[in-house]
């Protein structure tokens, strides 16, 4: 029989961990911390943040819940963390909601954890979807299912992480060719629907404000580097050699990976002038002067260099859009390349 374990991660996830800026009194405070932030004054942040957090603001409760987990402007405090995640959560924060159900997993209350680790899953975080490729695997918290396995651990390795790619080469010694052709297919599958669910985010706003629901895209983020495996890690432990048709492996006691921040990344040089004609769809705001603010936040973003913004009315909502690129291809690598970091997005076709 085979075990096949969760690779201890360290302080740092593939996923990023956005802060949006909220239609509120409080909003302009939640904004200034993430410039302190930004700027490397984590102290000021966290003082910027407690206002706004004990008001309620759930950007800012999940901001300090982030400072607390890293140990930046104040001790780390993991308690405090969880407890943090766990308000704005309860507040319809998702990317805390994603952090709390790792955090869970992480100290043992895996039952508990695993509807939000499949929530998160569906809406394509990789560090969720190699937690839950594992349970499926192990059949541990999760239905015994190795296509559905193989096909999240290959979508959670496609987007950078190293314990998922490990896992991969452990995994193709036990998963059946047959089962890993379909879970090919499967993958784009589950690819599509989140997807879909995202774009579906993006578009949608809150009445009266025109502020997208979340995870919708952000005026600041601060994005989280993929950790390196620990030296060596044992993935998989055989205890007798796998016969023809290998079992499936007893239940681990799985760790799952912490949540951090990094410091912002360095502005993006100035972008060349715009030629193509393909476009990518950032948001569908209630509000035109949203869009704007939008745009002025994230143009500098290196994957939107050479582009020109574009806003096109549709109904009741002004749409976003990042023209200018040559080809779909270009378009939908740049998209992916804003997913990794937390930012919501759509190929929206040739203007």
């Amino acid at each position: 029989m085979a075990r096949l374990l969760v690779t201890k991660m360290k302080h740092g996830m593939a996923a990023a961990a956005a802060l949006a800026l909220l239609a509120a009194p409080a909003a302009a405070d939640v904004k200034a911390g993430v410039d302190a932030w930004g700027a490397g004054d984590y102290a000021r942040a966290v003082v910027e943040w407690q206002g706004p957090a004990a008001a309620g603001d759930p950007d800012a409760l999940f901001n300090l819940a982030q400072a607390y987990r890293l140990g930046r402007g104040v001790e780390i405090d993991n308690i405090r963390a969880r407890k943090l995640y766990e308000q704005a959560a309860s507040l319809g924060h998702v990317k805390a909601a994603d952090n709390y159900g790792l955090m869970l997993f992480q100290e043992g209350e895996q039952v508990r954890a695993m509807p939000m680790i499949r929530a998160a899953a569906d809406r394509g975080d990789p560090r969720a979807q190699y937690v839950l490729g594992l349970s499926h695997f192990n059949a541990d918290y999760a239905e015994r299912d190795w296509t559905r396995a193989y096909a999240l651990m290959t979508l959670a390795s496609g987007s950078g992480l190293p314990q998922a790619r490990d896992a991969l080469v452990q995994m193709d010694k036990y998963v059946p060719q047959a089962q890993r052709v379909q879970a090919q297919t499967l993958a784009r599958q589950i690819e599509a629907a989140a997807t879909a669910q995202r774009s579906s985010e993006v578009a949608a706003a809150e009445l009266g404000t025109g502020t997208p629901t979340q995870p919708a895209p952000t005026p600041a983020v601060i994005t989280a580097p993929v950790a390196k495996p620990s030296p060596k890690p044992p993935v998989v432990a055989a205890a007798a050699p796998p016969a023809a048709k290998p079992g499936l492996p007893p239940a681990p006691k799985p760790v799952t990976p912490a949540v951090t921040l990094a410091a912002a990344p360095a502005p993006a040089p100035a972008p060349a002038p715009a030629k193509g004609k393909w476009r990518v769809q950032l948001g569908a705001f209630g509000v035109a002067a949203n869009a704007d603010k939008l745009w002025n936040q994230i143009s500098g973003h290196a994957a939107l260099s050479g582009t020109r913004k574009t806003l096109v009315p549709n109904g009741t909502l002004t749409r976003l859009l990042a023209t200018g690129f040559a080809s779909e291809a270009d378009a939908a690598r740049a998209c992916a390349t804003l997913k990794r970091e937390g930012k919501a997005c759509v190929v929206a076709g040739q203007g």
